[in-house]
């Protein structure tokens, strides 16, 4: 993946074929099993409907939901909850915990970048760690904020360019660079880019420096489940050679150990990611 610098010269040049690539990303996120690793975030969803200060009864969406962290934590607290993604297994994942809780949501297939949702329809539009994928940054801004009623309020958790999870892309895009075009992802996880793209829908952005840890059994435990579960991460490693995966591996191998503030016995890995709430305009 670009370092920030390179990926905003990027994102002046000409845009890539937006079908053929959200075509492609549907497949990697559907690829491997994200749930697995996305049901250890889940603490994620419950600070940022804290922070957003979801209340019973507010109409709530999840944008890029996953398999629902935000989701189920808005639900928790009594708000009409709209679940959405463009991965269907994804939110099948998501429905099967709403289920097993008794939680009433919502959950419909829908683009980021093309909510199928009338303006100021939301109280409250959440996204963990999904809406910062989406190929076009300004349009999926645009889009939260349409849907947001004014006065309302969106809440988005977002990994830092410089933090692990920044790296770990870093690390995978040497070995399988992104489609020319493409912003990066982590542009997301800067005050500045954020001010940007909301420029004219916020009448206020609260931004928060917020850690989370992943917990894994070892480095080895690790790359075993983002190897095999982590859409990106399979797919690049499906996509090389058996030296490319050996260097990818080895080079998985050096960040984790690097990071690793757990010892001997078990891994502990601090990612740093920002907290933003915006008051809608």
């Amino acid at each position: 993946m670009p370092t920030v610098a390179l990926a905003r010269k990027t994102a002046l040049r000409a845009a890539p074929d937006s079908d053929a690539l959200k075509t492609r990303q549907q497949a990697i996120w559907a690829s491997g099993d994200f749930a697995v690793v996305g049901t250890t975030l889940q603490i994620v969803g419950e600070s940022l409907a804290e922070a957003v200060d979801v209340r019973a009864g507010e109409r709530v969406l999840d944008v890029a939901a996953g398999n629902g962290n935000a989701t189920l934590a808005a639900a928790r607290r009594f708000a009409r909850v709209t679940s959405t993604d463009y991965v269907p297994a994804l939110l099948d994942k998501g429905a099967a915990r709403a289920r097993a809780e008794g939680l009433d949501v919502q959950f419909e297939v829908a683009d980021a970048e093309a909510l199928p949702h009338a303006d100021g329809s939301f109280d409250v539009v959440l996204s963990t760690f999904g809406a910062m994928f989406a190929p076009d940054h300004a349009r999926t801004a645009v889009e939260m904020a349409r849907v947001t009623r004014p006065g309302g309020r969106i809440g988005l958790a977002n990994w830092t360019p410089h933090g692990f999870i920044g790296e770990l892309f870093q690390v995978v895009g040497r070995q399988l660079p992104p489609p020319p075009g493409v912003a990066s992802p982590a542009l997301w996880g800067t005050e500045a880019h954020v001010a940007r793209l909301f420029d004219g829908h916020a009448r206020e952005i609260r931004c928060a420096r917020r850690v989370f840890n992943f917990r894994y059994a070892s480095v080895a435990h690790f790359v075993h489940v983002f190897r095999t579960y982590y859409g990106p991460t399979h797919e690049a490693f499906a996509a090389l050679d058996a030296r490319g995966q050996r260097e990818l591996e080895d080079a998985m191998v050096e960040l984790l150990r690097r990071w690793n503030i757990g010892g001997h016995r078990s891994l502990v890995v601090p990612s740093e990611y920002l907290e933003f709430v915006i008051a809608r305009a």
